[in-house]
């Protein structure tokens, strides 16, 4: 069938990946399995040019790359019969306005004030997010297949307060963590973490 013009804009882009998914036989093989390592890789290439200062344009392509990874998780979906794109952007929309009563009112439209300050903010974020899951443990929804070092930072800020090691620069912290790995390079650094995280989980759940 002769189909008209593409639609600009973000439109466009997902028309683009649905023709992509008919006609491309290495598109159409895809699955959400085969991209995760995809997503993964993108998102690491994102954090690499904050870091390293890369040129806006090359930040640009790295989240239009990142981009792609969602269009083609929901138009995997879509294929299924479980929700598309449109369903994630406004399911997005939706929780952006809940989990911020300081500059939205219930309706979307916005407050006449904004006088949170950024500690409230974030105890009005967790309220609300406690809100929506009454039942959820202190640690559910922490992704168990984090990198180590994120999952532990994750949880220390999940618990919020049980321990305090002191003050630290990002600096030392790098070169604390270095230090200890130095003391035997030949241990499973990412095993090890996941092994203590896990035990501070369990014994701080409550």
């Amino acid at each position: 069938m002769p189909q008209g013009p593409m639609p600009d804009g973000f439109d466009r882009l997902v028309a683009v990946i649905a023709a992509l998914r008919e006609h491309c036989p290495w598109m159409a093989a895809l699955s959400h399995e085969s991209l995760i390592e995809y997503l993964i890789e993108e998102t690491y290439e994102v954090v690499e040019a904050v870091e390293t200062g890369l040129p806006p344009d090359e930040l640009r392509g790295e989240l239009g790359d990142v981009l792609l990874q969602v269009v083609l998780h929901a138009r995997l979906a879509e294929e299924q019969g479980q929700f598309g794109i449109a369903d994630v952007v406004e399911g997005l929309t939706r929780k952006m306005i809940r989990r911020n009563p300081h500059v939205f009112r219930a309706d979307g439209s916005l407050q006449d004030e904004f006088p949170a300050s950024v500690a409230e903010i974030v105890a009005k974020w967790q309220q609300v997010k406690a809100a929506e899951n009454p039942e959820r443990g202190r640690f559910e929804g922490i992704p168990a297949s984090l990198p180590a070092l994120a999952l532990a930072q994750k949880t220390l800020r999940r618990a919020g307060g049980v321990a305090a090691a002191g003050e630290v620069t990002e600096t030392e912290l790098g070169d604390a963590l270095f230090e200890l790995l130095r003391a035997n390079p030949e241990l499973d650094a990412e095993r090890a973490l996941r092994g203590a995280v896990r035990r501070f989980q369990a014994e701080h759940a409550g």
